[in-house]
């Protein structure tokens, strides 16, 4: 199988010269006759429709393959793996799944994946411990039913003192398959950067993972982030966390005096799991976020001292 880099031609598989198509022909307000490049329109009961993969195709031109996540199934279906940039970092990560079929190379909607497991082997220690994950993948945004999204934040790069695999498990179809321990690298985030700090409550370790500030400009920002609770066995996933926290946040420009910021909101507890508040973000440069973590009876329990050594960075 040949994957072409950087471009959505990356999800064609180029097999025996088979020719790919999206999915079906059912026009759902898409013109007859309407090209994407690589595809010949075609009817499949398995698989979306016209103007849905229309949205597949416009979505996977905003993301990069990562083909050591990428697998075959059955010999009949592929599934394809992608980041915002074709590689993981430290800190939260999307990712996103779609599978076609070999045959004809159409979308499909109905398959999942299942048990993400990112997994880092302490080379000295010889230990292993797994991370932060967003549980199984989920069709993207509602909207885009043939594109399935997940998250990991992972605690550290990749190293001489640690290595990282990933296994996660798909069904397409009915059938099975997935990867399993795969090498994988995790870069470092520039200086600057860092979105993903614990603390403890009582004997438990969480983890506090902010959601894609790089994309933040100057101004009001909706502010993102997710709490996910250390596993009882280090090398289990660790999941969103049941508790309902209460994410206090004190934006201060370290390089200008620590001076802060106005208007800005706590992070609460949503409905789909993540906590979300607003941050003002006065001017570009390096923004030191002290946190504040109070429990669902208003105890403080991380951070809250003046200048928190509890803190998240970006710089924008």
């Amino acid at each position: 199988m040949k994957i072409l880099k950087n471009s959505f031609l990356s999800v064609v598989v180029v097999l025996l010269g088979t020719t790919v198509t999206s999915c079906n022909s059912n026009d759902d307000g898409v013109q007859a006759g309407i090209e994407i490049p690589g595809i010949t329109i075609t009817d499949d009961i398995d698989c979306c429709s016209a103007e849905e993969a229309l949205q597949v195709y416009r979505f996977l031109q905003t993301v990069k393959i990562v083909p050591e996540l990428s697998t075959v199934i059955d010999g009949k279906y592929n599934v394809f793996a992608y980041t915002k940039t074709g590689a993981l970092h430290t800190g939260y990560n999307d990712i996103y799944f779609v599978a076609t079929k070999q045959s004809t190379g159409n979308y499909i909607k109905n398959f999942d994946v299942t048990n993400l497991t990112p997994l880092m082997h302490m080379v000295k220690m010889d230990m292993y411990h797994s991370t932060p994950v967003g549980g199984a993948a989920e069709s993207f945004n509602g909207a885009y039913l043939a594109v399935k999204h997940t998250w990991v934040s992972l605690v550290m790069n990749t190293s001489d003192a640690g290595s990282w695999t990933l296994s996660y498990d798909a069904l397409v179809l009915g059938k099975t398959g997935g990867i399993e321990k795969k090498d994988v690298v995790v870069n470092a985030l520039p200086n600057g950067q860092v979105w993903l700090k614990s603390f403890k409550a009582g004997d438990d370790t969480y983890y506090l993972s902010l959601v894609n500030p790089n994309e933040w400009q100057t101004g009001t920002n909706g502010i993102r982030a997710y709490v996910s609770k250390k596993s009882a066995k280090a090398t289990t996933p660790y999941l969103i966390a049941e508790n309902s926290f209460t994410i206090g946040i004190d934006p201060r420009m370290p390089d200008m005096g620590n001076h802060t910021s106005p208007n800005n909101t706590a992070l609460v507890k949503q409905t789909d799991g993540s906590y979300q508040g607003t941050i003002n973000l006065t001017m570009t440069g390096l923004w030191r976020i002290h946190l504040t973590v109070k429990d669902a009876d208003g105890n403080v329990v991380a951070g809250g001292e003046e200048l928190s050594s509890l803190y998240w960075d970006v710089t924008i």
